[in-house]
């Protein structure tokens, strides 16, 4: 166990719920784990709470729709609990639990002081006429 798990105060916006690679080369596994903000990827998690394997498995023949599948485990409990500590998913792990059926289609919802704001409209730009001025002599 890292010293860091044992006493010391993890802040919400410092925790992450990511995707930490593993397997062989050409056939990439993932863990989805849940580790600090300014640790490697591939460096000790706090936990993990599933894994996603990207390369599709073919699905059942009997079927009229013949899909690919691609492979997640998700322990629901635990991710609901570290989302609701203030664990903040990266975008494929989002993606990911709006395909499961986790997270809603708009998450995350719009924070009113990040939405577009309309400019007032600006009047012509009126110009004022000057003087030309010579920048050079001439020559006597």
């Amino acid at each position: 166990m890292s010293s860091w798990v044992k006493g010391a105060k993890v802040g919400k916006e410092n925790v992450r719920i990511r995707l930490a690679r593993f397997g062989r080369a050409h056939s990439p596994v993932y863990n989805i784990v849940v580790s600090p903000k300014c640790k490697a990827r591939d460096s000790l998690p706090i936990e993990v709470v599933g894994t996603y394997n990207p390369i599709a498995i073919p699905g059942p023949l009997g079927k009229k729709e013949n899909k690919n599948v691609k492979e997640v485990e998700l322990d629901i409990m635990r991710a609901k609990y570290w989302m609701g500590v203030g664990a903040t998913p990266t975008e494929k792990v989002a993606w990911l639990f709006k395909k499961a059926g986790f997270l809603h289609e708009d998450w995350p919802k719009p924070n009113k002081f990040t939405q577009v704001v309309k400019k007032p409209v600006v009047n012509d730009i009126k110009y004022a006429e000057e003087e030309r001025i010579q920048l050079y002599r001439h020559r006597d």
